[in-house]
């Protein structure tokens, strides 16, 4: 039986995982990561189909860590249109009256695991044991102790699970959630178009829900198509040409012809929100925290800002040499990130809500309110900020 000492055990070798752990070794901190999937599957181009547009500050954040240089494909969001229905008033935004900055940067996410890979490959303190998975976990007084399957023992002053929104450590620690399921599906596709898409971000609200056009290089772009869960697997179900007429009704023809390449994705849309993020020695990040509505594309993005506040923490506390996994420090954390976490997770629950119908005063209230908002520069600028993450109290990464 071998026998691992590290400062913190990461569960969960997703982005964020993955982004945690890296960040953390940068720090001085060193730490492993375990997860179930092989690198391989993880970075197989049909894993799961998705892309994230991942925000000005993240992208900071990702260029700080050594990773951003080494992501290929990266498509620039310069301008982002919100759009209710087929309604003639909307809201954009134009990176160029703020600077130079683009708003975020579009990457499939098979891209961003293949450069956090190569960037922790480069990286001492951290190691990714995968494909691993641990058994019992045992968090006390003492530190932590982890059985993986194979008969490791790994022992640490920290744990963090970043083990997704049906987080197992969550649910052994006890930390309750507020969670429900919506009656909404996503469905996921890549498209290439034959008119260029010129670096526009669409959000589209459609009666079933938002209908996001997101742009990839090569004249192509992630479609995030939010349907009725009754509907949904009947759309999955048709044949190609059917397909891509039920998509092209609800582009339109402003990309011209498209067609679907690659393969089509459909996941459930839930809401989980853990009631606190920390327990003894255990500390929530990423979906384990908070799993939200991508409405307004922010899920990377939120686990992003917990991978900065928490190795901003933890490095603060081992300058002090302070026990990583005491509960003052976790309690730092949490007052850091709570905050954030639930009001991003309410916003988008109370906009999916608000845009996910087809009454006529309310689309007329949401019509007047996008127009609103467009007009008025000031508050324009103020919400284009924070698309790019850059409101509130941001820890050093995100700056």
């Amino acid at each position: 039986m071998s026998e691992i000492r590290t400062r913190v055990l990461i569960i969960g070798g997703g982005l964020v995982g993955q982004s945690l752990g890296l960040a953390l070794a940068r720090a001085g901190i060193a730490n492993v990561i375990v997860d179930r999937e092989s690198p391989e599957t993880q970075t197989a181009p049909p894993f799961d189909g998705r892309a994230s547009a991942i925000a000005a500050a993240s992208w900071r954040m990702l260029q700080r860590l050594d990773v951003a240089s080494r992501v290929q494909d990266v498509q620039p969001i310069e301008q982002i249109r919100v759009s209710d229905n087929w309604s003639p008033l909307f809201l954009h935004y134009d990176h160029a009256e703020l600077g130079d900055e683009a708003l975020g940067q579009m990457v499939e996410n098979r891209y961003t695991r293949l450069a956090l890979l190569d960037s922790i490959a480069a990286t001492e303190g951290v190691d990714l044991l995968a494909p691993a998975e641990a058994g019992r976990v045992r968090r006390g007084h003492g530190g932590v102790e982890a059985s993986l399957r194979d008969g490791t023992v790994i022992r640490a002053e920290l744990c963090v699970a970043a083990d997704g929104r049906m987080s197992r450590l969550r649910q052994e620690a006890g930390i309750d959630t507020i969670q429900w399921r919506y009656p909404q599906d996503g469905i996921v596709c890549t498209i290439a178009h034959e008119l260029p898409h010129d670096g526009i971000a669409h959000e589209r609200f459609l009666p079933a829900g938002p209908f996001a056009i997101l742009p990839l290089t090569q004249n192509r772009a992630s479609l995030v198509w939010t349907e009725r869960s009754d509907l949904a697997p009947g759309f999955m179900e048709l044949p190609e040409d059917a397909f891509v007429a039920e998509i092209q009704q609800r582009v339109g023809g402003f990309l011209g012809n498209l067609k679907v390449v690659g393969p089509r994705f459909r996941y459930p849309l839930t809401l989980v929100l853990a009631k606190a993020f920390r327990a003894e020695r255990l500390a929530l990040a990423g979906d384990a925290a908070h799993g939200i509505h991508p409405i307004a594309g922010q899920g990377f993005n939120l686990g992003l800002r917990d991978v900065a506040a928490l190795t901003e923490v933890l490095s603060e506390a081992a300058k002090l040499g302070l026990d990583l996994g005491s509960a003052e420090v976790l309690a730092d954390y949490e007052r850091w990130r709570r905050t954030d976490s639930v009001a991003l997770t309410a916003v988008t629950d109370i906009l999916n809500r608000l845009f996910s119908n087809d009454l006529p005063p309310v689309q007329l209230a949401r019509d007047l309110g996008l127009a609103a908002v467009n007009r008025a520069r000031p508050l324009r600028k103020f919400f284009m900020r924070h698309a790019m993450g850059d409101v509130g109290d941001r820890p050093a990464l995100l700056r």
